[in-house]
């Protein structure tokens, strides 16, 4: 079995990361979150527009997401910061945070005095936490120890026909050896129920596709029934179209690839975590940023995002590999690219060397090496979804 380098947790999770999250419970308390995350490197801050004014499931959502953000094993420890009369309280998000057994304080804004006084304290909190984080060392486990999530955007013509299979292949050689990934984006597997539910591994598991997907499908009926824009309706963008992708099925089709051909061990509900390894389809929004931080609530330490016309976006904390099958996107953006699957397009690899590739990429990347996204500082994906 293939090996990483990573750090070992209290709770048996295994981080690829060793940063500390600053994590406001409330949109109030983002600018605070911010400059406390900034007075200290080696912290990530997760400014979000919810925590109040929220009620029922779309709360629950909210504390679920952010409870599970928390506890993901890339970070050491977790500052959470609230004004201290919202809604989803403060000490409810650390609460839940709390049995990832990590290091763990709070800072309530209204009880510290002030923004000036907030920042203060949080910034030796964070401080002394980074510290003991500094003096952790890598240790060797197995890939079984790693999740990673399988999500895309602007895509094109290639990202089906050749970012997404090689990716596929990756995935497929991780869960294998007793890894896990994670598929997402419902909105775009739309068509493709039937063919992913035949790679369950029991009807139990494919009914849950399929409902899965069928749901997603009603709610869009509805949310597009009535519009007076027909452009509203459309569910590929005109970068998809001027990408050379033709429909809705073509996009599934292709986006469906990601997952290669391991079988389904279940379906999770955004915010929700796995109590299993394997492959897994995860409830959620076609929205980037949503998909990934449903997958990084999931588990995820490692999110691969092939992009056939480009994108620069990546996630607090969470490494982001960017692949294109696209040679010329590749050239364009080479600062934002990790992979180059376009050599199988200039017949210069297979899909499966171009597979091999990411795979090898994956096991660097969680062993440490830093992806272009992370050294220049993106981390636009997260992004906490609210529910209709």
């Amino acid at each position: 079995m293939d090996t990483f380098m990573g750090y070992a947790r209290k709770d048996g999770r295994v981080g690829i990361r060793n940063q500390i999250a600053v994590i406001p419970s409330v949109f109030c308390a983002g600018k605070v979150a911010e400059r406390i995350a900034y007075q200290v490197p080696g912290c990530v801050y997760f400014r979000h527009p919810v925590g109040c004014s929220q009620v029922g499931e779309d709360l629950e959502v909210t504390a679920k997401t952010l409870i599970a953000i928390g506890k993901n094993p890339n970070f050491a420890g977790v500052v959470v910061v609230g004004l201290g009369c919202e809604r989803f309280s403060p000490y409810e998000l650390a609460e839940g945070i709390a049995p990832s057994e990590k290091m763990l304080e709070t800072v309530v804004i209204q009880e510290e005095g002030d923004s000036l006084a907030a920042i203060q304290t949080g910034s030796k909190i964070a401080r002394e936490m980074q510290q003991i984080a500094s003096r952790q060392t890598r240790e060797e486990f197995p890939v079984s120890e790693l999740m990673v999530g399988l999500n895309c955007g602007g895509s094109d013509m290639t990202s089906g026909l050749i970012a997404n299979p090689a990716l596929g292949y990756a995935s497929d050689k991780l869960v294998s050896q007793g890894g896990s990934s994670i598929l997402s984006e419902i909105t775009e597997l739309i068509g493709t129920e039937d063919i992913l539910a035949r790679r369950a591994v029991d009807d139990e598991v494919a009914n849950s596709i399929r409902g899965m997907i069928h749901l997603t499908e009603e709610k869009l009926r509805r949310q597009t029934k009535g519009s007076t824009n027909k452009d509203r309706t459309h569910l590929i963008s005109k970068g998809n179209y001027d990408g050379g992708l033709s429909s809705v099925v073509e996009k599934s089709l292709g986006s469906m690839k990601k997952s290669g051909s391991a079988p389904f061990s279940g379906v999770i509900q955004y915010g929700h975590q796995p109590d299993k390894k394997g492959l897994f389809l995860l409830d959620s929004p076609g929205h980037d940023g949503e998909v990934s931080t449903g997958q990084v609530a999931a588990g995820a330490q490692i999110i691969l995002f092939p992009t056939g016309r480009g994108t620069p976006t990546g996630f607090p904390g969470i490494p982001v590999i960017k692949i294109t099958g696209n040679p010329k996107t590749y050239i364009k953006m080479k600062e934002n690219i990790d992979i180059n699957a376009g050599t199988v397009l200039k017949q210069e690899k297979t899909i499966e060397q171009a597979g091999e590739e990411i795979y090898q990429e994956i096991l660097e990347v969680a062993s440490g090496k830093q992806v272009k996204a992370e050294i220049l500082g993106h981390d636009e994906q997260f992004c906490v979804t609210r529910l209709p």
